[in-house]
């Protein structure tokens, strides 16, 4: 399996990426321990991948997750979502089996 990556998340990578000025190859998911489900979402954009790392790619973007974080992550989805509750990341994670009402963190 992989992580995906929507349209709408490829478009807005590639909007922050410019709006800050990023020269970055890719951007880093991952999760850490912490938040009020146990686990929380990480993002950071990175200018080249690590020893190790799953590199998934659509279109010029490229994630990089590190193995630890892939376990939790394998099959996810990430998506950008701009409606009227807010605007953010979203993931879609099949391994969750709880997660907490603004969807940063979750437990498996």
């Amino acid at each position: 399996m992989a992580i995906e990556i929507t349209d709408k998340a490829v478009e807005e990578v590639r909007r922050m990426m410019q709006k800050e000025g990023v020269q970055a190859a890719g951007l880093r998911v991952g999760v850490k321990g912490g938040g009020c489900s146990g686990l929380s979402y990480n993002l950071t954009f990175e200018s080249q991948s690590r020893t190790g790392d799953k590199v998934f790619e659509r279109e010029d973007v490229k994630l990089f997750c590190d193995l630890k974080s892939y376990i939790y992550l394998n099959g996810t989805v990430l998506d950008y979502d701009s409606g009227l509750m807010g605007k953010g990341f979203v993931f879609m994670n099949p391994n969750a089996k709880k997660s907490c009402g603004c969807g940063s963190s979750f437990s498996t």
